[in-house]
């Protein structure tokens, strides 16, 4: 099977896009001729001026971050990437390891690739990682996962569901908001892309 990708993969040339069409997770080829994978990726419309797009990414060969700014319908190389679905298993000191849903083969990711989301994976949760010649240069976790609330402040007399938030521990370790009313014990449901409370959980 991976012959046959890397051979696929051998005709695929990078295609010019505009900057303002990159997204996080991307590849884009510089001028330097070094690949890089986009970290964040945001457009900035002045009311006068020229609209530049801000792109921060990391070179794939050392890591080492760069940032560039384009005018927003500048052209850009980007390198084509096969988003495939994995599921989490574990992780060690040899990074996160994944197992492919339809060949079975496991990878290792690095934990800088993941970043902070790594706080949000569970075992066998259902992930996206944009590969690139067999490496993991990318992933996108589910939208949102539910946790338990371990350790929070009990609710005080008169506090409404509206007023200010409290801090709560969840049951994977990580610290969130959560409104007054949620005690510890409770079930919620996290929003992975940035940490925030969404609901109460429905189970």
């Amino acid at each position: 099977m991976n012959a046959s990708r890397r051979a696929g993969n051998e005709g695929t040339e990078p295609v010019k896009v505009i900057a303002s069409s990159i997204r996080k997770g991307n590849i884009i080829e510089r001028e330097d001729g070094n690949l890089y994978v986009v970290l964040t990726a945001e457009s900035f419309f002045p009311g006068k001026g020229t609209p530049t797009t801000q792109i921060d990414m990391r070179r794939l060969s050392d890591g080492v971050k760069v940032s560039d700014r384009y005018k927003t319908t500048e052209q850009v190389e980007r390198a084509f990437v096969e988003d495939q679905d994995f599921s989490f298993l574990y992780n060690d000191d040899d990074g996160y390891h994944f197992m492919n849903q339809e060949s079975y083969e496991q990878i290792a990711v690095p934990g800088d690739v993941i970043g902070d989301q790594a706080q949000w994976l569970q075992e066998g949760m259902q992930c996206i990682l944009s590969m690139f010649n067999g490496l993991c240069v990318a992933i996108q976790l589910p939208q949102r996962v539910t946790l338990e609330i371990v350790e929070t402040e009990p609710a005080m007399k008169g506090q409404t569901a509206s007023s200010s938030y409290k801090p709560a521990k969840l049951s994977n370790g990580a610290r969130v908001m959560v409104p007054p009313h949620i005690q510890s014990g409770t079930r919620v449901v996290i929003q992975t892309e940035d940490g925030t409370y969404v609901e109460r959980a429905k189970d």
